[in-house]
């Protein structure tokens, strides 16, 4: 071992730092700890996601009855079909009606719910997680809960009990179209169902607002209640209230097992699109063409109206945008 000399005392050399060695195998290479991560995803995506939509785009253009591979190319033909000779645009209306009720009351419930929770100052996680749970129920278990439990049309039903204690008539919540009580069963399902999932969006959002915001308010004269709502707590909201407002639209527009499972198929006063799109194409008719048809519009038209109110409401800009 080497030494040195420091005022005539020998001292040992300082140890040289050993260069670092470079790693070997996969974990070295990070091309392939990222194909070995995502590479199942992928693979997944283009099997489940990406090739059905290229072969519904596919089969839009063919006549495809009873035939998932069909050979007679016949154009614009089904796009032409399902939307003339069908109920698909009768089923835009409804749709049309079934957002208006299911859109902003979903959005007020949520965000009343997230305005109490947030307040809470005790058990505040155990009524986060009660207005939560109902998320976890399908839409077939609560739609049969609805129909046959609370809405039922006998006297016997949770809903006309009650109503029959103010001595009013039994009602035939779903069999008439007139007056259209069906749209009470459907609404209250969807809230049910729906509004715990976006309470907890408007609640991270609310405990993400500076404190020190509320601290200016005060000390400005602004008094607590709706002037502080309406003036501090709503536009911090903004980006969250847009994103649950998009969301709401999308599943408004994918509106199936409620409606299939509360008023059915034999109903045609109350028709979802994607119910027109199950009749024509897995019903007796098996035309897989035009229900692709029909697919593509449906798509279409979400992205048409997702873009026009992200753009409406300033989704993903910046805040010195806005």
């Amino acid at each position: 071992m080497s030494t040195t000399t420091t005022r005539g005392v020998a001292q040992p050399a300082p140890a040289k730092a050993s260069a670092a060695r470079p790693r070997r195998g996969l974990r070295g290479n990070p091309t392939v700890n990222f194909w070995l991560f995502t590479g199942p995803f992928l693979v997944g995506l283009a099997i489940f996601v990406i090739v059905p939509i290229g072969w519904s785009v596919w089969l839009s253009f063919f006549d495809a009855r009873y035939t998932v591979t069909p050979s007679h190319f016949i154009g614009f033909d089904n796009y032409r079909q399902i939307l003339t000779n069908s109920g698909f645009p009768d089923s835009l209306l409804t749709f049309t009606v079934f957002a208006a009720f299911i859109v902003p009351t979903t959005w007020a419930m949520s965000l009343g719910l997230a305005l109490l929770v947030n307040r809470l100052r005790f058990m505040r996680a155990f009524f986060r997680s009660v207005f939560f749970l109902p998320t976890a129920v399908s839409y077939v278990a609560a739609a049969l809960i609805w129909k046959m439990s609370i809405f039922s049309g006998v006297r016997f039903g949770l809903a006309n009990t009650v109503i029959g204690w103010f001595g009013a008539d039994t009602i035939a919540w779903m069999s008439n179209p007139t007056p259209p009580w069906y749209w009470l069963v459907i609404v209250t399902l969807r809230l049910w169902i729906q509004s715990g999932f976006y309470m907890i969006l408007f609640l991270a959002a609310l405990q993400n607002i500076p404190a020190e915001l509320y601290e200016a308010a005060a000390i400005d004269g602004a008094k607590p209640g709706w002037q502080t709502f309406r003036h501090i707590t709503l536009p911090q909201l903004r980006a969250t209230s847009t994103a649950v407002i998009l969301l709401l639209l999308i599943a408004a527009y994918q509106a199936f097992d409620e409606f299939f499972n509360i008023v059915g198929q034999k109903a045609t006063w109350a028709q979802t699109p994607l119910m027109v799109l199950y009749k024509t194409a897995l019903g007796t008719s098996q035309d897989y063409g035009a229900g692709s048809a029909g697919a593509v519009v449906l798509s279409l038209l979400i992205c048409l109206v997702t873009l026009v109110q992200g753009k409406f409401m300033g989704f993903g800009r910046g805040e010195e945008s806005k």
